[in-house]
């Protein structure tokens, strides 16, 4: 029997909709052996998350999303293997998690500047206590019933090229690659399907350690490519489901998308050149 590990999952610590223990369990229910959560710019929900593993058999490995900049391209890497009592890492994700915090403002001003009644304590009432980001405000609008899902609030108001969009702070891939280094983690680029060849070789020469392979959003041709990319260049191979839950309707995805356990077994052999 094959063994399912999905490396890409959110809580509620993030912009998912289930508890850290929450997730677990659902993921036992799926047949998943191995989870990581990787929730964006916190690993808050990780201890809570480990504990339930161990009381189900599941391994769970310490991740994170961290987003980077390149060439005016937002790209989104995930990290792995994180010692998560890394004081620099930790002020980093204490840094980030301010900054989308005063992101979200600067769009609620811009949406309260083209007529719609939404503030940032109703954003607020929806991140809860998670790294707040544009998933909360589209709730938002969704729960005052300015929009009617979730899919419209990106495309008529807070989109890449919507009238309320706000870039984020980023930091260059070279220093996330090194900060993620010196937290004894693994660096991948996450579901790269948007990603112009030329920027996905950036990456590589830069020292990334693997590419999320398969992904909800990449089709059968996209996963025998970025296969054939690891195996021309020496990389690591991860992917998983993405599964967030909730109103973006992804339920079906966790313990369909997932990688299986020859290639955690290759990142753990990475981990242990390093450390050699």
């Amino acid at each position: 029997m094959s063994l399912k590990i999905d490396l890409h999952t959110h809580t509620t610590y993030s912009d998912g909709t289930l508890s850290p223990s929450a997730l677990v369990q659902r993921a036992y229910d799926c047949g998943i052996t191995a989870i990581s959560i990787t929730d964006h710019d916190s690993l808050n929900g990780l201890q809570e998350a480990i504990e339930c593993g161990k009381d189900l058999g599941i391994d769970v490995i310490p991740g994170v999303e961290i987003s980077t900049d390149l060439d005016d391209k937002e790209i989104h890497l995930l990290a792995y293997f994180i010692d998560i009592e890394n004081e620099e890492f930790q002020k980093y994700l204490s840094f980030f998690r301010d900054e989308r915090f005063h992101r979200a403002k600067r769009i609620v001003r811009k949406l309260q500047n083209l007529g719609l009644h939404i503030t940032i304590d109703d954003v607020m009432a929806q991140a809860q206590n998670s790294a707040v980001g544009r998933p909360h405000i589209a709730y938002a609008l969704m729960e005052l019933g300015i929009i009617k899902n979730y899919t419209e609030a990106f495309e008529k108001y807070i989109g890449d090229y919507g009238p309320a969009f706000e870039r984020k702070i980023h930091v260059s891939p070279h220093s996330a690659l090194k900060l993620i280094s010196d937290a004894g983690g693994l660096s991948f680029i996450a579901h790269p399907g948007y990603m112009k060849e030329s920027l996905l070789l950036s990456l590589i020469k830069a020292g990334i350690d693997g590419i999320e392979c398969v992904h909800p959003s990449h089709n059968e041709s996209q996963v025998t490519f970025y296969r054939g990319i690891v195996n021309q260049y020496c990389l690591l191979e991860t992917g998983g489901s993405d599964f967030h839950g909730g109103k973006k309707m992804d339920d079906e995805t966790l313990g369909k998308f997932y990688i299986g356990q020859n290639q955690l077994e290759a990142m753990r052999k990475m981990l242990h050149k390093y450390s050699a």
